[in-house]
Order: C-alpha cells, then structure tokens, then sequence
C-alpha cells in the first residue's frame, strides 16, 4: 500500500485547507537541446541571482494587487484562526504505550512533537508532555527545520530516526533520537541532506539508502544503492545490500520486526507502477515475491496479501484488476498458488485501503466514492469471515485502521464529510458496543446553509463522471453563481467527501458552490479508472473534467464568467490543460505547484519517476501525444485565455518551480493576464508552517472571487 499512500499524501495537500535543492540548477545539455527553442531557460537557475530577482519582482505585483486588500487581510486571518485552532482533532498514533501527535499552532509555528496516555487522550484537554519543540531546535541550531516524521524502533521504542527537512523539501536530514532521555544521541545515526530511505534492523544496524557520491542516485533523484550500516563505523564502511540501475526509480530495504515474524526485505521500484521485492535471507541471498511487477504486496504475520492492477492468471485461475488476494506467504514462496479473494471490484466499486489488527483485517472499500468497511477475519482455509464494521452518513467518507497490529484488535475509525466536521471513534474489533466517540472536531462554518448531492456528467466518449457539488440550499439556477471545480484525475488516487474548514470559510460563505471532480485517472474505479487516462489517454482526464464543468453549465449552476477550476501537482497539470486546451469554460484558473512543461519535465527535479503516468518526451514516438498536452508548448498568440495564477515554492523538490516560472513568463511575454507568486519555504505543500498556508489559501481565493464574483 505504499505507493498509494504516498500518491494520496501528495493530493490531499491540495484537495482542501491545506495546500531542498537536489534539484538540478541547469538542466543537461541534452534536455536543453530537446527542449529547442525555450527562451526561458535562464528561469531553472533555481537559487540565482536573476531568476529570484524576477520572482521576487512577480511576488510583490501579486501580492500588491491581491493580498492587499481588507478582504484578503481578514480571510488570512480567518483561516490562519483554523489552522492555529486547539480545539482541531490532534491525531496520534501510537508508539509502545503512549500515543503521539505532531501539533503546530500560533505558539508553535513549526510544531512540537509531543506524547501522551490513551486514558489522558479521551479528556477534552489532554495533558500533554513535549517530546521535541521544533521552534526551539530551530532557534538553537539557526535552523529552519520542518518536521517529516519519526522511525521508532521495536519493541522498546527507546530509540528513533527523525527525518527533519530545511524548509519543507523533500530531502531531509535524519539524525538518531532517545525518546527517554528526550534529545539526540551523540554519535548516533545521522545522514546529512538527501531522499534517503531508512530503516532499523536492530538497536545496532539500519537500511540505509541515501546520496553515497556520484552515481548513486537514480535519474529520478531517489537512492540507487541500499547497504546496511552498523553503529559506530563511518557510513563508507556500510556494506551494499543490492543495488538497482540508474533508469531504476529507487531502491530501498527493511525489517519487518513483528515478534515471531521477523523478516527483511528489498523493494526496487522500477517504476511508479512497476517495483520488484525480495526476501532477504540471513545469507543475504534475495528471492523475488513471484507477483505481477505491476502488484502491490503486504505482508502480515503468515499472511502475504496482494493488490493486482492488471487481470492476473495464475494456479488456472484469473484474478481482476483491482482485487485483494490472500495466501500463506510461506507456502507462496514455496511454490504453492492457494489464493483466497478478499475483495473483488464490479462496476461501481473499489478497494480504497486496509488495514490490520493482531486478528483482523479492516477493509475500507468505496462505491461510487463513497465509503463502506468489512472486517475480514482470517480463515484456516477458504473464504475469510465478513462482517460490517459500520457505515458512514450518505455522502460522507469513513476509515478505519488498526492501532497496533503486534498486539491489539483496537482500531481508531474517522468520520468526515463536506458539511460534517471530522469525528474520531475508537473501537476494538469484536467487542461489544461499537466505536466510541473519542474527539470531534468543531464547526468552523454554518453548514445548515448548504446541501450536498453527487451527480454525473457524460465525458466525450460517454463515460459517466461522477462529481459532488456543495450549494447553497437558496440556490437560484440561473448561471450566475460563482463556482470553483476542484481536480486532480492521476496516480491512481481518489477524491472522497472530506470537511475542509478552509472551503467553507473561503468559498461556500461567501455565496460560492464548490464542486469535487471525481475524473479518470484517479482511483476512484480501482486501475482500470486510472489506466483509462495514462499515457496517450491522458487527455480523457481533461475531457473528463471540461464534461463535468459542461453540465454545471447545462444545469444552470454557473457559466462561463462565473466559473473557475484549481488544482495541484498533477492536478495543477490538469489546470494547466483546462486553461490552454478549454478556455472558453472558465473565467479564472489556479495552479499550484504544476507540471507543465512536458518536454523537459524529466530532467526537472523528481520529474523521471512519472513516465510511467504521462510517458518519456525524449522517445519521439511519445513525445507526440505528450504535447498535445503539455501546457507550456499549447499556449497561442491570438487565443483569449482566462485570468490564470500560478502558485510554487523555490523549496519544491519534488516537480519544482521552473514549470511555473517558465508558463508565467511564457503568458506574460505573449501579453496575457498570468500572475504569480513563489513561496521561498514549503516544498511541494508550498508552505512550511500555518502562517504560509493561510497566506497561499487566502491568496488563491482571493484571486477566484477577484475574477468570478
């Protein structure tokens, strides 16, 4: 489930509140002669003096003509108010026995990380005690660390690798940490800046995959080389565990430290879609988990289970793109192919996640994007006993996950939708009752006013896309209601009912309908939703998307002036598209941390991991159905563009700020109104504390009800 979840982090950053530099200075000279003729070039010098001489310049007319203004002031403080708010839910998670939450707020702008008991964490006001206090490391150290999470070590949980990011980049530092003794341990494991990937083996050996020197990298920025490292040597002495090829995406290993199943194992993501992973015997030698390249694998306890993303025929029988399958994984790797389906989609629904407990499976599936859960409980033989687990209010979206699978049947389950504020539930598997509720996250906006409803547009091909819309329950269809279409349609990632404080406060408040785009190319079918827009079709994402702004305007809600679409990542891809490909359809655009130059874009930061999604532009073949969608090579004199603003951080290492440099530049050159503003912190979230993301949010709303009111 790793490439999901990861995927998913990416589009959650954007879908609502919340929206480094291994990254190449110059591009190769190879990119920059494929690119042709691109006048903007001089904009990938990153950190040079005259590219961030022009940003700074774009960032004070953006902000002088938009964030000025008393309605900008008060919507960032208003949204400031909600991110800094102590009465938001403080999720934790649990480490041994006590359950920990990373909490920023006005206090602590860059966060505290912080612990207490589960008996503490049912109280209103839990009484917390502050493990590491970011802002004071920071102040310390003359540092700008942004916290990116803590590796603690089974079963004591006494020592931790804490990966901790200048500025929000995606390459961190990590450094060892006593969670008794409550400070960094001298001598202990410590990496400087890279996309490393760690691991514990025990109290005295990691994985580590990181920068070793020239050549250890792969083309898309990540560890090529995994070696084992012992404390107390010099990280050259550690020893090389595998090593993959530089065309490779990254390389990583690591233990799985479950009491009595303890195993090691090596992934080689070939590519987004396409990895490899072995057993790693105590010899050392490596044996392939005999799966699809293209399948996800887990394994729990004797339990190998397996996600196929394409049909999979195997032991005579065929298994769908889409399913969960269960097998013994010893008796797997032995050769035997008895295999249990757990879950197979049909037309209307998909596997949205899973998780365990000590005795239990948890299943979360969606139809039509919205949420069920079945717990599974594993059977000796033959199918797995099923029984609901509860399910959510119509057109909302529920998860459960397992608090600790070692040992525990406990599960913590969320509860959210567009117009119901977060609610957390704690519950264990079996026992009588249900989930009790724990936290409840308040109402930051009158949700009285508004209705939900989910309806479907026709795509070009006559595909049905789903898509949700949240209106005023006063609404008058006569096309002049101001409307933000939100989308992403990639990486196989779904866009389910979520509360966004931010959207009510910023749009729904104000008079404005909110809609979510549920395209191809996201999840929300399984693969074969996604695979319908990789590739040559991705253009069925955008035709999926102009579809659904279409029936907004058929069904009266907006029109043309009165309508704007935003989206980031991929997703500022799409808003890219939307703008250079059906202009005509909306009156103002925001993009956010985008693709959008296809030609070069694997040259540019982490861009190579993508080719899988969009393909390789250097392969002449390819590159001729990329640049039918490629924003920065589509834009034309003489076309009338909607009012567009791209939004990015210098600290993105991930896709980078040269794509939005360069279109903003590009559209400006050509006369069009295209504003832009570059946050120096941030990395591919484009903020690095509360403070920031209030600003960014405020000002891309602030930009749409500029252009649509």
């Amino acid at each position: 489930m790793q490439r999901r979840w990861i995927a998913l982090a990416i589009a959650l950053t954007f879908s609502g509140m919340t929206q480094a530099h291994d990254t190449p200075k110059t591009a190769p000279a190879a990119a920059q002669a494929a690119a042709g003729d691109d006048e903007n070039l001089w904009l990938d010098d990153i950190d040079g003096a005259k590219p961030l001489e022009w940003v700074k310049s774009e960032n004070a007319r953006t902000v002088a003509k938009y964030a000025e203004g008393q309605d900008f002031k008060s919507l960032d403080a208003r949204l400031l108010e909600v991110l800094d708010s102590d009465a938001k839910i403080p999720m934790v998670s649990r480490i041994g026995d006590s359950y920990y939450n990373f909490w920023r707020d006005k206090e602590h702008p860059k966060g505290i990380w912080r612990r207490t008991s589960l008996a503490e964490y049912r109280k209103d006001k839990p009484n917390w005690e502050t493990v590491i206090d970011l802002d004071a490391l920071n102040a310390a150290e003359k540092e700008n660390w942004v916290w990116h999470g803590a590796q603690c070590l089974k079963p004591d949980y006494r020592r931790c690798l804490l990966s901790l990011s200048r500025g929000g980049a995606d390459a961190d530092v990590v450094r060892e940490f006593d969670l008794t003794t409550k400070s960094f341990i001298k001598d202990g494991f410590t990496l400087p800046e890279a996309k490393s990937q760690i691991a514990w083996i025990d109290q005295d050996h990691i994985y580590v995959a990181t920068d070793f020197g020239p050549g250890s990298m792969t083309d898309s920025s990540y560890p090529r080389i995994v070696k084992e490292w012992k404390r107390g040597t010099p990280l050259s002495s550690a020893t090389t565990v595998y090593e993959g090829q530089k065309t490779d995406m990254s390389i990583s290993a690591f233990r799985d430290r479950t009491p009595g199943f303890e195993r090691d194992f090596v992934h080689r993501a070939l590519a987004f879609y396409n990895s490899e992973t072995y057993l790693r015997g105590k010899d050392g030698k490596l044996t392939k988990i005999d799966v699809p390249n293209d399948a996800e694998t887990d394994v729990e306890r004797e339990w190998l289970l397996i996600e196929p993303r394409t049909d999979w025929t195997v032991g005579g029988k065929t298994y769908p793109s889409g399913s969960l399958l269960a097998t013994k994984f010893d008796d797997f790797m032995a050769g035997k192919r008895e295999i249990t389906v757990l879950f197979a989609p049909d037309a209307h629904s998909s596997l949205a996640s899973y998780s365990w407990t000590r005795n239990h499976l948890i299943v979360n599936t969606m139809r039509d994007v919205v949420s069920q859960l079945q717990v599974l409980t594993p059977a000796a033989s033959g199918p797995w006993k099923s029984e609901t687990l509860g399910g959510a209010p119509a057109l909302s979206t529920v998860q459960a996950s397992g608090v600790d699978a070692d040992d525990s049947d406990d599960y913590f389950m969320i509860v959210t939708g567009f117009l119901q504020p977060t609610t957390l539930y704690f519950g264990t598997v079996g026992k009588n009752g249900g989930a009790q509720e724990l936290k409840h996250s308040p109402a930051f906006f009158d949700a009285s006013k508004f209705n939900v409803s989910q309806h479907f547009a026709t795509s070009k091909d006559g595909t049905k896309v789903p898509y949700f819309e949240i209106a005023p329950k006063s609404l008058k269809t006569d096309g002049n209601n101001p409307t933000l279409v939100y989308g992403y349609g990639g990486f196989e990632i779904s866009l389910q009912p979520a509360y966004s404080a931010g959207v009510g406060r910023a749009w729904l408040e104000k008079g404005g309908v909110y809609v979510i785009a549920n395209i191809r190319g996201g999840g929300e079918y399984g693969p074969r939703w996604h695979q319908a827009a990789q590739k040559a079709n991705r253009p069925r994402a955008y035709e999926d998307f102009a579809a659904v702004s279409q029936d907004l305007i058929d069904r009266k809600i907006t029109s043309p002036k009165h309508m704007g679409m935003m989206g980031g990542s991929n997703g500022g891809l799409l808003a890219g598209n939307m703008l250079t490909k059906y202009p005509q359809l909306y009156g103002a655009v925001v993009s956010q941390v985008a693709l959008l130059d296809m030609k070069r874009y694997p040259h540019m930061s982490a861009g190579a991991s993508w080719m899988a999604e969009y393909g390789n532009p250097d392969n002449p073949e390819e590159w001729k159905y990329i640049q039918t969608f490629s924003p920065y090579h589509n834009l034309h004199k003489g076309t009338h563009y909607p009012a567009v603003l791209f939004t990015t951080s210098t600290r993105d290492d991930r896709v980078g700020p040269v794509h939005a440099r360069k279109m903003a530049a590009r559209m400006q050159a050509m006369g069009f109104d295209a504003s832009f503003y570059e946050n120096i912190e941030g990395g591919h979230g484009a903020a690095a504390d509360n403070k920031q993301s209030a600003f960014m949010n405020a000002l891309s709303y602030t930009y749409l009800w500029e252009h649509l009111k």
